[in-house]
């Protein structure tokens, strides 16, 4: 009978240290989880930070840059419009004077005629750099064209410019992106990279059209934040991103720059 009674005890005894066990053991694992869970929500919230930031970088990228062209375009019709214009219209008022000679009724009516010829071509200029005419008309194919035709002409560089996919006119809103990106990397490659010879390709795959560009300037590192957050940078990433692209880009110092970009 105490043998029975002592086996029950231990009996008893093994179920409540088991018991024990696992309820410990239980709350390990919820308190585990709960802290992991934490930790992952944590992260998740950090990451949206993060990207909110982000895209608040961009939004100001693009700001920046609109005011800064705003700015040029408003000098360039201040110092080559307006000022030509105010010429003219002094030497028209000359054309009032009373008893003019012949040859200074001539050399003034030339004056006009050649400051508004000036003047003509400058707003052109400007037109042109808001909104290629090219481009507008023919497409991106065209505008890209002519632009690599503008850079090869300056003889400091030679631009190689293969296109092996269509665009649709109906797309220019969205493709002038894609021309103001290649503006900014060509004139960062002469301007900063010093780049003797640019190479440009467009392809498809899989429906999504790739534009491939490179260059053999002296490069920069990678790893300073101050040349991958430089002004230029988020201009093209915010384009890049309002086209729901991706872009990657690859540079080292005297090693040129590489940057493919989808859309």
């Amino acid at each position: 009978m105490k043998i029975n009674l002592a086996y029950e005890k231990e009996i008893v005894a093994i179920i409540l240290y088991t018991s024990a066990f696992f309820i410990i053991i239980s709350v390990v694992l919820v308190l585990f989880f709960y802290f992991s869970r934490k930790k992952i929500i944590q992260k998740e919230l950090e990451k949206k930070d993060l990207e909110i930031q982000y895209q608040k970088e961009l939004l100001s990228a693009v700001i920046i840059t609109q005011e800064e062209e705003r700015k040029r375009i408003a000098q360039d019709l201040h110092d080559d419009i307006s000022s030509k214009l105010n010429i003219v219209s002094l030497n028209s008022h000359l054309l009032t004077t009373p008893n003019l000679s012949g040859n200074e009724i001539n050399e003034i009516t030339a004056n006009i005629i050649n400051l508004t010829a000036k003047a003509l071509d400058n707003s052109r200029k400007i037109a042109h750099g808001l909104l290629p005419p090219v481009l507008e008309k023919f497409g991106l194919h065209a505008g890209v064209e002519e632009l690599c035709l503008e850079f090869n002409s300056s003889k400091a560089v030679t631009v190689n410019y293969e296109n092996r996919t269509k665009f649709a006119i109906a797309d220019n809103d969205r493709h002038l992106h894609v021309f103001r990106i290649l503006q900014e990397l060509m004139n960062n490659s002469l301007r900063h990279g010093k780049a003797t010879f640019i190479s440009i390709l467009f392809e498809e795959k899989n429906g999504v059209k790739i534009c491939s560009y490179s260059d053999n300037g002296i490069g920069f590192d990678m790893k300073k934040d101050t040349n991958k957050k430089g002004l230029g940078m988020k201009n093209i990433e915010s384009r890049v991103a309002f086209l729901e692209g991706s872009i990657t880009i690859d540079s080292a110092v005297n090693k040129g720059v590489s940057v493919v970009f989808n859309f």
